[in-house]
């Protein structure tokens, strides 16, 4: 099951993450400062000991609160797809997107654990228990997001197939027959992101798939068609969180990626 489940931890994130969305769902605990999620309807502030959730597809901006102030959170992804499995097929999203419990809090803690120490057994059977307990915050829904419109399946499966190219805006209006600046306006009151803030976003976390422990990140840069090392760098640091070293340097640490 590649890619279903993933983790990421951020210490003193220092600047603002920009509109974006995954396509997972994203569980958050947050250890240090105060997290600060935009949605289109309503701001959340989560402190420490509380966990955030977006649902996949769900965009959503993370300013900072305080330009001098400093979060720590770990991320738990798991993908929709994972998520239903574990709960026999029941599809599930959260209205309710804070969660304060302290035995959620364990098992998330638990979890998190056994996935840096590369422990795939102890981690299905820690996920089966966080997914069953995170269960009783959601509801069931069938619903398809704005993102999955007729309109952009065409437009999104052409960006995915062509990564590692220089996509420009012009190209992107044409392929669903409006001139660009329609196209624009029409792209983001689907998604709520620009068309060329997408693609970047998409680029970032393809490469992002991509980096393993001898990974050269120039060479990765240049291969999604980044300007150089530095422009790779600052465009990962503002959608993951991190640079793409210190993700690299997690991997040194055998941080894994599990179910591959």
């Amino acid at each position: 099951m590649t890619n279903e489940i993933d983790f990421i931890s951020v210490r003193n994130q220092s600047q603002d993450f920009p509109k974006h969305f995954h396509e997972t769902f994203c569980i958050s605990l947050i250890s240090n400062g105060i997290e600060k999620i935009e949605l289109d309807d309503q701001f959340l502030y989560s402190e420490s000991g509380c966990i955030s959730i977006t649902n996949p597809y769900e965009v959503h901006a993370n300013p900072l609160i305080d330009p001098d102030s400093r979060l720590s959170f770990d991320t738990i992804y798991v993908s929709p797809e994972l998520m239903a499995h574990a709960l026999s097929g029941t599809e599930i999203g959260f209205r309710n997107r804070q969660i304060r419990d302290v035995k959620i809090n364990g098992t998330f803690t638990q979890l998190l654990a056994e996935m840096k120490q590369n422990k795939p057994s102890g981690s299905e059977l820690l996920l089966k228990e966080f997914i069953s307990q995170l269960s009783l915050y959601a509801q069931a829904t069938k619903e398809e997001t704005a993102f999955h419109s007729d309109y952009l399946t065409e437009l999104t499966t052409y960006i995915e197939q062509n990564l590692e190219d220089k996509l420009y805006l012009d190209e992107l209006a044409r392929i669903v027959h409006l001139n660009k600046y329609g196209f624009a306006k029409k792209f983001k009151s689907l998604t709520g992101m620009s068309p060329m803030s997408y693609v970047l976003m998409k680029k970032v976390f393809a490469a992002k798939a991509k980096i393993h422990a001898d990974c050269d990140l120039t060479d990765l840069a240049y291969a999604y068609n980044f300007t150089d090392i530095s422009h790779f760098s600052h465009s990962f640091k503002k959608y993951v969180g991190i640079s793409p070293k210190a993700y690299r340097d997690q991997l040194n640490r055998q941080l894994p990626r599990l179910y591959k």
